[in-house]
């Protein structure tokens, strides 16, 4: 290995790999799901992670988008009755995004039809699967990897 620790070790390259291709194929088969509920990929996002209720900034952070993104992402899912929009408790100028009774009943439909292809999906011996559900659970409860800074020079 050299000084600066920069060769590729190739377990690490095949496990980003088909991490890489087993997201891939997860998120293919929600945006299938969604597609079959009458829902855009990007509400179908926002609704699963609405319980409990969130404020719009944390929805753009999550989805790592511009909060006037979200605004349009909610707008749709207001339209369709399946959230509202209300004061945050303690802070009414914080809006938080809520589902409605039919937005749950929209997202246990969305879990229903997403669980029947993971469950296929990771068809493997129950151990198996505790294996491979407590690796990935301990990579998730590692340090977090964050993006290393731009380098300024780049663009020039």
């Amino acid at each position: 290995m050299s000084e600066r620790g920069d060769e590729t070790d190739p377990v690490v390259a095949d496990l980003s790999t088909l991490v890489f291709e087993v997201t891939g194929r997860l998120r293919a088969q929600f945006n299938a799901a969604a597609a079959e509920l009458d829902l855009p990929p990007a509400q179908a996002l926002v609704l699963t992670k609405l319980t409990p209720p969130a404020p719009m900034r944390q929805l753009a952070e999550w989805l790592s988008c511009e909060p006037s993104n979200v605004t349009g992402i909610v707008d749709g899912l207001e339209r369709r009755g399946l959230v509202i929009r209300a004061p945050a408790p303690g802070d009414r100028r914080v809006k938080h995004v809520v589902l409605t009774g039919a937005g749950q009943e929209k997202l246990a439909e969305l879990h229903a039809r997403t669980h029947a292809f993971t469950k296929t999906f990771f068809a493997m011996p129950a151990t198996d699967q505790h294996i491979l559900r407590d690796l990935l659970a301990r990579i998730l409860d590692g340090p977090p990897v964050h993006p290393a800074p731009a380098d300024p020079d780049r663009h020039r």
